[in-house]
């Protein structure tokens, strides 16, 4: 695909890529550390998975990572799972995104700005933010929270749960979330394994221009925790505290400096879940150390991050990039919190954020990049977003279509539009592959690998293949790896999910592409893989054809083995307004498919639905949908808590009965 295209839609000048972070680095760990001078990223990441240990050493030097005490070595156990980083050190992921805030010069400048559906940006500085955190740490401490009791949040994207996040790992805490979207069930499935001790919560939110009371799920939450010592009303709506519950104001109301407690490497900073599908969610633990040199590496190599720089991704507290988001303030950078409706009060609401907060780097999901294509939205042209560095996408691979679309949109800023297409996973909170400020963006790939990460495409046998599509797997550990799941005391579950295929090597679940050039394209979940007649296909390449169609809202492909050893794959295709399926619409489908894939690609059939379900998360559900159309019963498809809509699936659920 790639090698038959090998001019970049963009390059960095030259003038970016020698004040890029990562070309400064590079140049510093040539002279301390023996990296490569010469041979430029290809030749930095190539020493980087050769020398791991001397890679993570010159990462934490470079960003001066604060050991109270110090370690013994970079890596000790280095087999997967169980590989022990850092063993020895003491240190604390609060102390290093509150850094900042030590500098008298920067104590008035914004550390969140934080935005409402009204997008009037409000300000915290990096001075107020230091003191509620000490502030709130010390009540926490005073509650009684000691160093690895659970603090839970039911909050959304807001400064509190910023506050509450980093008071908690102050403490030495292990912080967990979700938002208040989810239904009491669907929190319930996720805290009830972790037991936490404390409960921060809000009275409602507000979501497309409507308030949402959550007062009964709280109280739902509070019946259903019994290991709960303190319930905290943080009154977004403006009602009072329920019976019982502490304010948040009188929390957080005196000036404290904060104490961080000093933990080891491998101390569990929070946990994130999975999407639970299938099943209840996994709960998935990941180190204060881990996480601290990972995001550092990340979110200040990769995407090139630091104190001049405003950060805005679009995301919610039960997902993973809120997680990322938040560590922004690891490199100094201003974090922009978005609490409301992507598209509200029109589909141009994320850039008009973008514009009132001038975000640097600016993330969203490619599903909103391609509704804003097809709306008409004109990004640059209707707003001042001049002060854009890189555009982010994740969540799914970003179509071709929404690569040309960006860059066309903003072609004549000075220096173009660098646009990262990221992914990675909750299960490391990081990116394998993606953002590279100092590389060519080529149409639908990712830039390449990230450094420290051995990605590779494998064949069923273990052999890497280049030019050809494999399985994703990442052959030698990463520091925000899990520590371990919660509530799986023998490891089983943990080495199953990620270790069952090729021993002692990560197996993500992702099909890709590792081109001849070094990037990387992504063709979706190789567990809901498309396989017809041996040949394996990817569910994104069929969405991005069939979703340029102006009739069509959202599609679903799905291959189902049959009992007889055909093999049936279904369209299932939501209109837009308006749209009717008629043997028209199904013909240029077909042609469609056809033209810009194969004819292995065209589905048996083409079906109307009244929707596509998706998880909590926005993700769409492929799997579930699988296991119903083989038959499997609802309830054992698929995890009701875990889904956006779950009337959508009782449709496939039918249509599975009367084709048996």
């Amino acid at each position: 695909m790639s090698s038959a295209n090998p001019s970049p839609l963009w390059q960095p000048d030259q003038e970016r890529i020698a004040a890029a972070q990562v070309t400064r680095f590079q140049a510093w760990a040539a002279e301390h550390h023996g990296a490569p001078a010469d041979g430029g990223y290809a030749a930095l990441h190539r020493w980087s998975v050769d020398e791991l240990d001397t890679f993570w050493k010159a990462v934490t030097d470079w960003f001066e990572v604060r050991f109270s005490t110090p370690y013994a070595r970079v890596l000790g156990d280095r087999s997967m799972p169980g590989a022990e980083w850092f063993p020895g050190a003491t240190l604390n992921y609060a102390e290093h995104a509150l850094r900042a805030a030590e500098d008298p010069t920067r104590m008035s400048d914004p550390a969140l700005l934080h935005v409402d559906e009204t997008h009037e940006p409000a300000t915290m500085t990096w001075g107020e933010l230091r003191r509620q955190v000490g502030s709130l740490a010390a009540e926490l401490r005073g509650l009684g929270v000691r160093p690895g009791d659970r603090v839970s949040g039911y909050v959304p994207n807001i400064p509190q749960a910023v506050v509450a996040l980093l008071a908690t790992a102050a403490v030495g805490a292990v912080w967990t979330s979700c938002a208040p979207d989810f239904g009491a069930r669907s929190v319930l499935d996720r805290f009830q394994q972790v037991e936490p001790v404390v409960l921060f919560t809000v009275d409602g939110y507000r979501y497309g221009g409507k308030e949402h009371d959550r007062r009964d799920a709280v109280a739902e939450l509070r019946r259903e925790l019994p290991t709960l010592r303190a319930v905290v009303h943080i009154p977004l709506l403006g009602t009072e505290a329920p019976e019982g519950a502490l304010d948040w104001a009188a929390l957080t109301a005196s000036d404290t400096a904060p104490v961080f407690e000093p933990v080891p490497f491998d101390h569990p900073l929070w946990v994130l879940y999975s999407s639970g599908t299938t099943g209840l969610p996994k709960a998935i633990v990941q180190s204060q150390g881990g996480i601290l040199v990972e995001h550092l590496k990340q979110l200040g190599l990769h995407c090139d991050l630091g104190p001049d720089d405003r950060f805005f991704w679009y995301t919610s507290t039960g997902w993973m990039m809120w997680n990322f988001l938040v560590s922004g303030l690891l490199t100094g950078t201003t974090i922009v919190l978005y609490d409301g409706s992507p598209g509200y009060p029109d589909t141009g609401a994320q850039w008009r954020i973008a514009e009132r907060t001038k975000a640097t780097l600016f993330g969203t999901s490619a599903a909103y990049v391609m509704a804003c294509r097809k709306a008409g939205v004109h990004p640059a042209r209707d707003f001042d977003l001049s002060t854009i560095q890189c555009v982010a996408t994740t969540g799914s691979p970003l179509p071709p279509d929404g690569f040309r679309w960006l860059h066309d949109e903003f072609e004549g800023t000075p220096g173009g539009l660098w646009m990262a297409s990221v992914s990675g996973g909750t299960d490391v909170c990081s990116c394998f592959a993606g953002a590279v400020p100092t590389l060519p963006v080529h149409i639908g790939e990712l830039q390449a690998p990230g450094l420290g990460t051995d990605l590779q495409a494998w064949d069923p046998q273990g052999k890497p293949l280049i030019g050809e599509v494999g399985e994703l797997v990442v052959t030698n550990p990463m520091p925000s790896m899990p520590i371990h799941f919660w509530n799986d005391p023998d490891g089983s579950r943990y080495h199953d999910s990620y270790f069952d295929t090729y021993p002692g090597v990560w197996r993500h679940g992702d099909w890709i592409t590792v081109t001849s050039h070094g990037s990387v394209v992504i063709h979706g979940r190789s567990d809901s893989t498309l396989n017809r007649q041996g040949v394996r296909m990817g569910s994104a390449d069929i969405y991005e054809a069939v979703e340029r169609l102006p009739e069509i809202r959202e599609s679903l492909v799905i291959g189902v083995e049959q009992p007889d050893g055909g093999y049936w794959m279904p369209l299932f295709i939501h209109l837009a307004p308006g749209a009717t399926l008629d043997d028209g619409l199904r013909d240029r489908i077909k042609q469609t498919i056809r033209a810009q894939l194969s004819p292995r690609h065209v589905p048996d059939e083409v079906i109307e639905v009244p929707g596509i379900p998706h998880t909590l998360t926005g993700k769409r559900i492929e799997v579930p949908v699988k296991r119903l159309l083989q038959g499997t019963a609802l309830d054992k498809a698929v995890n009701p808590g875990s889904v956006d809509n779950l009337d959508l699936l009782r449709f496939y659920e039918e249509l599975a009965r009367k084709r048996s």
